[in-house]
């Protein structure tokens, strides 16, 4: 189940061996294409006719684009099955600062309208849905949202869509995310959805702490999802488990179930190490973290939910928490009272049990735990 192998793979003309779910048979670097790495020009007609070219060898052994060092500009770029985007060191990805240039996309069906603003939302940097097959790598190539602009105009409340997040994956299996730096995120860093079978490994996620809703990575109702080897500065939850949000999300009925996180290092002073909800109408359970680290950071697990959520949070499974100047060692609420429309149902109440908590080392607290009811 959750024993999804790797493989070894390799860039010949580098000498390079790299982890993979799968090889390919057939490479291509993105110079190859005509594109200029001076981050200046913007290249994204060069990712998607790369990426469309590439796409004809899917049934025959897949292909590989090399991002090799440079400053690539671009928007936003939808990816294809049986294909890896394979970052190298000292090649740098950039979001176009351009908000133009991001394309809308509906709303998300068990979210009922876009997260953080009423209007639909904006499509991911590196963005693909109903796939299989598909690996994000490197070997700590970067990826920069470049989302001083964005973040500015947030808190100033002159958007009506969705920020964008860095990269999404939707209705997509057998999905690999890793060995990369990951910066400034005009929202959420990485979030599959409707999607199974994935490994998020070996990323630095980083943004600023005084950052608004930049989580680091989000599986929302997923399964079988391996986190691990992660290390996250936010200036909102480090890991935010989710399954959609109130009547949308327990009509739409998907949850977030079979998760293992493992060696993950947060530094989050406003937030938490690992979030459950407060959008978990779809229900999460079996959740297990092991290995974990926060430092100066708010809290560790906080359980966030609220009447009107509706579903439960169940069968999480936490050990060898390490904790170093926190707030709140453990943090449950019930009061977190963020809805999409007047709409809720007062009487769909969550339902919160199961939640184990062992081999726990925590220094310099303020308090123990805060248990907020309904």
């Amino acid at each position: 189940m959750l024993n999804l192998r790797v493989a070894e793979c390799s860039l010949h003309s580098k000498n390079l061996v790299y982890q993979a779910l799968n090889c390919r048979k057939h490479t291509a670097v993105l110079t190859d294409f005509g594109a200029v790495g001076d981050g200046k020009t913007l290249n994204t007609k060069v990712f998607n006719a790369a990426i469309r070219n590439l796409s004809r060898y899917a049934l025959d052994g897949g292909a590989q684009l090399i991002v090799p060092p440079g400053r690539w500009l671009t928007r936003s770029f939808n990816l294809t099955s049986h294909f890896t985007l394979f970052i190298e060191k000292g090649a740098v990805i950039l979001g176009t600062q351009d908000e133009t240039q991001w394309p809308p996309l509906p709303v998300l069906p068990s979210y009922g309208r876009g997260r953080d603003a009423p209007g639909g939302r904006l499509s991911a940097l590196i963005f693909g849905t109903n796939l299989i097959d598909v690996v994000i790598t490197g070997n700590n190539g970067t990826i920069d949202g470049q989302v001083a602009t964005w973040w500015t105009k947030y808190r100033a409340k002159e958007y009506n869509m969705m920020r964008p997040y860095l990269i999404e994956l939707m209705y997509s299996n057998q999905i690999q995310i890793s060995n990369l730096t990951l910066l400034d995120s005009p929202s959420w860093f990485v979030h599959p959805i409707y999607s199974s079978d994935i490994i998020v490994k070996g990323l630095t996620i980083i943004a600023s702490i005084y950052s608004a809703n930049t989580d680091g990575i989000d599986p929302d109702s997923c399964s079988n999802v391996r986190i691990e080897d992660c290390y996250i500065v936010s200036g909102d939850d480090c890991i935010a488990v989710k399954s959609g949000w109130d009547q949308y999300g327990y009509k739409y009925g998907i949850p977030t179930q079979h998760l293992i996180i493992r060696r993950v290092i947060c530094i989050s002073p406003f937030s938490a190490l690992i979030a459950l909800g407060s959008e978990m109408s779809g229900e999460i359970q079996d959740v297990r973290a092991e290995d974990i680290t926060a430092i100066d950071t708010e809290s560790a697990v906080r359980v966030k939910t609220a009447l009107g959520r509706g579903g439960y949070v169940k069968d999480i499974y936490v050990r060898r928490m390490t904790l170093k100047n926190m707030k709140y060692a453990f943090w449950m609420a019930g009061n977190y009272n963020q809805h999409p429309d007047p709409n809720f149902d007062l009487k769909a109440i969550p339902e919160i049990n199961g939640i184990n908590y062992r081999d726990v080392v925590a220094t310099n607290v303020t308090f123990a735990a805060k248990l907020d009811g309904i």
